[in-house]
């Protein structure tokens, strides 16, 4: 990766992602209301949800709170580039990680017991979750040769081909870092299962604005990674891997309309359980193949 690409990366990035983000979401609320025998709202809702947030005042109880989601947000877009630019996917993940821990430290600066209750309940989910990522980098490397997403395009055949355990492990913890049912467990945004928004509950305004943007990069970013297990040098690599991560996204928003919350225990047990056994064994069929 060098310079020019990732500024590239970045402009696009920035500039894209939340477009597709807010067709995705709109796309999402209409096939879920529609599974619930509704109607459901425009496509363009979540457009119009963000327009009128960004024309309210905040009304914040720490002036500070807005800054910690603005730096999350730019180091979610930091992270887009680096990945769309073809750079190290270990530093993709570690940037990820540094901005949900801002945005857990604006739900915390409020000191309000609900939206403490939301940010200690990211922590299980990033403790559920992180270690799949990290050893899902390491088992790129090992496929690669390479932590760099560029290595992927030299290949002579898609990843998904030594690594489909580790593919399989990234779709299951894919639903908590979508906040989808049945883990999510900080923050939900079915209306039914919220008295009050969790880690958002005292975010308002351009505040709450910054953070369903941050939202939109998150989904397009980690949709990236599921067609990256599809990626390698051929013409029509990418067409398969749209293709791939449009069924993978139905199959995440049928599986957030079918089931219920679970608790924080099954969320960690699981999570580590399917995490240690699906790179353990694909990692032992690489070695021994």
């Amino acid at each position: 990766m060098n310079l020019l690409s990732f500024l590239i990366a970045l402009i696009g990035f920035a500039v894209a992602a939340p477009v597709l983000g807010c067709l995705i979401a709109g796309l999402d609320r209409r096939i879920s209301a529609r599974l619930q025998g509704r109607v459901g709202p425009p496509l363009l809702q979540p457009y119009y949800d963000l327009r009128k947030l960004l024309a309210k005042d905040d009304a914040t109880v720490n002036r500070y709170q807005g800054f910690y989601v603005a730096l999350a947000l730019a180091l979610t877009i930091f992270s887009g580039a680096v990945f769309f630019a073809g750079g190290n996917f270990l530093l993709v993940i570690f940037l990820l990680t540094l901005s949900v821990l801002f945005f857990i430290i604006a739900a915390y600066s409020t000191r309000s017991p609900y939206a403490e209750i939301g940010a200690a309940r990211e922590i299980i989910q990033i403790m559920s979750y992180e270690p799949m990522l990290i050893l899902m980098a390491a088992a790129f490397f090992v496929a690669t040769g390479s932590f760099d997403v560029s290595a992927a395009f030299a290949l002579g055949r898609p990843i998904i081909v030594v690594l489909p355990l580790i593919f399989l492990g990234l779709v299951f913890i894919l639903t908590i870092k979508l906040r989808k049912s049945p883990f999510d467990l900080s923050s939900s945004h079915h209306a039914h299962q919220e008295l009050v928004k969790g880690i958002t509950t005292e975010m308002s305004g351009r505040t709450l604005a910054l953070v369903e943007l941050m939202h939109w990069y998150e989904t397009v970013l980690f949709l990236g990674w599921v067609g990256l297990f599809f990626i390698w040098g051929s013409w029509w690599a990418a067409a398969l891997a749209v293709l791939v991560v449009i069924v993978i996204y139905l199959l995440e928003i049928l599986i957030d309309n079918t089931f219920a919350r679970v608790k924080w225990q099954v969320v960690l047990v699981s999570s580590w359980a399917v995490t240690f056994v699906t790179v353990a064994v694909n990692l032992f069929i690489l070695r021994i193949l």
